[in-house]
């Protein structure tokens, strides 16, 4: 079992305090049940991990009596004058607890969903001011078939070319890019002056989308590869001109852009996609793109899961494409991820006994390891990764003010994601800061000036000068005793701009969405059952193998 960090331990102090407390102060003398208390402290301790609500048709959260769930704390929440009932908060209009359904929530997150939600219901109903002629559309989706696009694809472009919202949904390898792709041809063939830009929520997320499009749309005819590359690509906080607590894009300076195409929906969390909708223009397609089968977001809400739950997936109507159809043979690592984009919490001896049964030859292998000490297997692989980064970072050499060429710093990027090890936890010695204490030794504590040359360095600030966004990885380079973080294309920032940086060789599974690596070592302590998503999440990032690793 991992040792509980201080922060952690804070905000478990804090919900129960809140817990006592908030029904206390409103109760106005009257005796207090305490599963009230429990079913708050329970929801401040959620929304700590980003998530909006309890479940009350699901399992009994930590700290609450699974005998009494869910009837006896519906029934206090039912009694109880903090909360409201959703549809008619009217007649409990200080009530700061909503039940919806079988949903408990903050009246504040409750009310800013169900505004976010409306909103793109209402982008997905609301008519074009001009809808395509048919002849139009069914040109479109003729190129569309002769690109190779099945008939769902076909629907997502049919679906961009008459609505104003488009929810593109499917797990890796099912050809979401190449629809985008083909959608994005088809709105630029009738109208060739579309303002258009992509966006994600990380660096690394829109540095992919950025490829991606690339490689496909230049296979277009050459009048619309040009407007398609030369399309922007960036950040969501660099798109809305974040400048740390405020944007500088809102209603009354709305983006001026006919079309925007979001990317790892997945990652973007309530106030982020509030703050999206805010600054978009009524006329603008809005084009969202996600596998909610991935981890939700760290910050409060996550949107793309919501809007595959009912009531809202059934209203999108045709606004809402599922892709199903893998394209891209990923061997093991696609088979078992396809079964844990159904599944839950999923026991360890469980998982272990399916990758008993898995090919030797195949790419996804399990590992057994002492749970006391850090996987041996895991630190050779990353040792050789070290080094390996190491003689690279030693031989590209720089000068101040110097523009370096893909040439130059290519294969040191290339190398950087190579290879990583992901695991749920920071603490422990199958944790992130475990495993770079053992690779780094004394220098894992002392800041990144002063780590090896070659260390992968994860950036824990946005940036948007510099184009960089919390959880952008770069590389530590150093030429005589300068140092500085390669980033992509080629960015050279001072050690001193990023703050509290911290090592990149491990990387929680969170850390690591909207990323790829060539092999991925997940690791999976023991002491609880692992949430399919985050099993999901880990293996993804992974493009040619993978490796499980389990306690034995």
């Amino acid at each position: 079992m991992t040792a509980t960090s201080p922060a952690a331990a804070t905000s478990g102090i804090l919900a129960a305090a809140l817990g006592e407390a908030l029904p206390r102060l409103c109760a106005a003398g009257a005796p207090v049940d305490p599963r009230l208390g429990a079913l708050i402290a329970a929801l401040a301790a959620a929304l700590e991990a980003g998530v909006l609500e309890l479940d009350l048709s699901a399992g009994a959260p930590e700290g609450l009596d699974p005998q009494g769930w869910p009837e006896a704390y519906r029934a206090a929440l039912e009694r109880s004058p903090l909360v409201g009932r959703a549809g008619c908060l009217e007649q409990a209009p200080e009530a700061p607890l909503v039940l919806a359904g079988d949903r408990l929530r903050w009246r504040r997150w409750h009310l800013e969903l169900e505004h976010v939600l409306s909103q793109l219901l209402q982008r997905a109903r609301d008519p074009l001011p001009e809808a395509p002629p048919p002849a139009l559309l069914a040109e479109a989706l003729r190129q569309a078939a002769a690109a190779g696009l099945d008939g769902r694809q076909q629907q997502a472009v049919a679906a961009a070319l008459g609505q104003r919202l488009l929810l593109l949904s499917g797990g890796p390898g099912t050809g979401k890019t190449s629809t985008v792709v083909q959608l994005l041809a088809a709105l630029l063939r009738q109208q060739p002056g579309l303002r258009l830009q992509m966006a994600a929520p990380t660096g690394k997320a829109a540095a992919r989308l950025r490829e991606a499009i690339e490689r496909d749309g230049r296979r277009l005819e050459p009048e619309l590869v040009a407007p398609l590359l030369a399309a922007p690509c960036s950040t969501l906080h660099r798109l809305l001109e974040s400048s740390g607590e405020r944007f500088g894009r809102h209603a009354q300076r709305p983006l001026e852009l006919d079309l925007l195409v979001v990317d790892e929906l997945s990652m973007v969390d309530l106030p982020l996609m509030a703050a999206l909708l805010d600054a978009l223009p009524p006329a603008c397609r809005l084009v969202l793109v996600g596998d909610p089968a991935q981890l939700p977001p760290v910050g409060p809400g996550a949107v793309l899961q919501e809007l595959m739950q009912p009531p809202w997936r059934p209203q999108l109507g045709p606004a809402a494409v599922e892709l199903r159809t893998t394209y891209r043979n990923a061997g093991a690592i696609a088979a078992v991820a396809a079964d844990l984009r159904l599944a839950g919490p999923i026991p360890l001896e469980q998982l272990s006994t399916r990758l008993r049964g898995l090919d030797p030859a195949a790419n996804l292998q399990g590992l057994q390891a002492p749970p006391r000490q850090p996987p041996a297997a895991v630190i050779t692989a990353l040792s050789r990764h070290q080094q390996q980064l190491a003689a690279l970072a030693a031989a590209l050499s720089w000068r101040a003010g110097e523009v370096l060429t893909e040439e130059a710093y290519g294969p040191l990027l290339s190398e950087l994601e190579r290879c990583v090890a992901l695991t749920p936890v920071r603490q422990g010695p199958w944790g992130v800061q475990g495993l770079h204490r053992q690779l780094l030794g004394e220098a894992a504590g002392r800041p990144l000036a002063h780590w090896p040359l070659g260390t992968p360095v994860l950036n824990q600030r946005n940036l948007p000068e510099q184009g960089l966004a919390n959880g952008d990885v770069g590389v530590l380079v150093g030429s005589g005793r300068e140092r500085r973080v390669l980033f992509s294309a080629g960015r050279l920032l001072h050690p001193a701009r990023l703050g509290q940086a911290q090592p990149a060789l491990a990387l929680t599974v969170h850390k690591s969405q909207g990323s790829q690596y060539g092999t991925v070592w997940l690791l999976l302590p023991p002491g609880r059952d692992w949430d399919a998503r985050l099993l999901y999440t880990g293996l993804t990032r992974a493009r040619e193998q993978a490796w499980l690793v389990t306690p034995g």
